[in-house]
């Protein structure tokens, strides 16, 4: 089976996570492939990135977790957002996400509710791509159950290592539980080529983490910035650019390697 969901996620903020959820949907899209992000963080920063205030919808992803299961199909299209500029589809966040973890605590399944509702979307696109909240939790638990391939953003310093160990930990613990394991691999991100402590844990990722780890490495750009200053994603400042390059090859490797 072919990668169709891909979770980016890391239990440390701040590593671009959804810079990386924006970024490679909107590249995704320009490879003539079908996308959704989905946004699975309560902080909704990428639902606010792209003007989905949280208060203002009538709908959000949160209406997933409660609904019917027969219900799900329609209502994804209340959800969903068709996006002009990004190409992608969207679907948004709601604050009131934090509050599933007491919600749904005798719910039995309940780490798997976001897989069982995604499958009536696989036939419609190519890729869903889920921002993932940064904590522990059954958003995330349920986020890492439906992927096919868990895309962990790594800032390219030594602090960003030790966030690593908990998602690991999190991702051995399902894997004792699920009938498939959970495939992930890493992407170096925020990677500043004249420090000499990048290039060292950069290195030390590789060694590592080997295979487990993309040829694409993403470098500090400005244009990032200034795209979140906007409201936008990095082709929209700057197609040229070589964030918006690497981002684009990152895409091409999670096609080509769809099936690996």
């Amino acid at each position: 089976m072919g990668i169709k969901v891909l979770a980016v996620a890391n239990q440390k903020g701040g590593v671009g996570k959804t810079t990386t959820a924006l970024s490679l949907g909107a590249a995704l899209h320009r490879l003539g492939k079908k996308t959704v992000v989905m946004d699975l963080d309560p902080h909704a920063c990428a639902s606010i990135h792209l003007a989905h205030y949280p208060e203002d919808l009538t709908h959000t992803v949160l209406d997933i977790f409660y609904a019917e299961k027969d219900d799900v199909p329609e209502l994804w299209k209340k959800i969903i957002h068709q996006e002009q500029k990004p190409g992608f589809d969207f679907a948004a966040a709601s604050i009131r996400l934090s509050e599933l973890e007491m919600d749904l605590k005798s719910r039995p399944g309940r780490g798997a509710i976001f897989k069982d509702a995604l499958e009536p979307l696989k036939g419609e696109y190519d890729y869903i791509v889920l921002d993932c909240p940064p904590h522990v939790g059954v958003l995330l638990v349920n986020a890492l159950v439906a992927s096919d391939l868990v895309i962990i953003p790594i800032q390219t310093d030594f602090l960003a290592l030790h966030g690593l160990r908990l998602l690991f930990d999190t991702i051995r613990t399902l894997n004792r539980v699920l009938a498939r394991p959970i495939r992930f691999r890493a992407l170096p991100t925020m990677f500043d080529r004249r420090a000499g402590a990048c290039r060292r844990v950069l290195n030390l990722l590789r060694k590592k983490l080997g295979d487990k780890m993309f040829e694409t490495v993403i470098n500090l750009d400005t244009n990032f910035r200034e795209a979140s200053a906007k409201g936008k994603v990095i082709y929209e400042i700057d197609e040229n650019s070589r964030g918006a390059i690497e981002y684009s090859l990152l895409a091409k490797e999670i096609v080509a390697n769809e099936d690996a």
